[in-house]
């Protein structure tokens, strides 16, 4: 099997796993933003969810780095940075999740920014579902 070929099937396995989780949670995320305000700052008040979610976080994005580290293809370098993202994302709540609860505190006074950059995150979790479920694969790609 070649590299492209190998990179193809990884890349719509990992969009077929993320677009679905990624359009979901924003789209809640987006529907909910009136109330999340209230919802992080108990989330905050719980230091062992605080740690169990960074942990998660960045045993996610190392999962992402050690199995994708493809870079070609709009979707391909998409999937890599989003698990770059999660891991720096864990670190920071492991590491400083009051430098976090900070920066939550301060996106919340601007709801229709948060629901921007999330509806934003929706539009490419639909591009990954797409990419992982509808779109055909690439001539000289194993079928799956």
């Amino acid at each position: 099997m070649s590299e492209r070929s190998n990179s193809d099937i990884r890349t719509r396995a990992f969009a077929r796993v993320i677009g679905p989780f990624v359009t979901i949670v924003t789209a809640i995320i987006i529907y909910r933003a009136p109330t999340l305000s209230t919802t992080l700052s108990g989330f905050f008040e719980n230091g062992i969810i605080v740690w169990e979610t960074g942990a998660l976080l960045l045993a996610s994005g190392l999962a992402i780095i050690a199995f994708h580290q493809y870079w070609r293809g709009v979707a391909a370098v998409l999937i890599s940075l989003f698990g770059w993202f999660l891991t720096l994302r864990g670190i920071a709540l492991l590491a400083a999740p009051e430098l976090m609860e900070r920066g939550v505190g301060a996106s919340m006074a601007h709801p229709n920014a948060v629901r921007g950059g999330f509806a934003v995150l929706a539009l490419i979790g639909l591009y990954f579902t797409y990419v992982g479920w509808i779109a055909k694969p690439h001539p000289g790609a194993d079928a799956q």
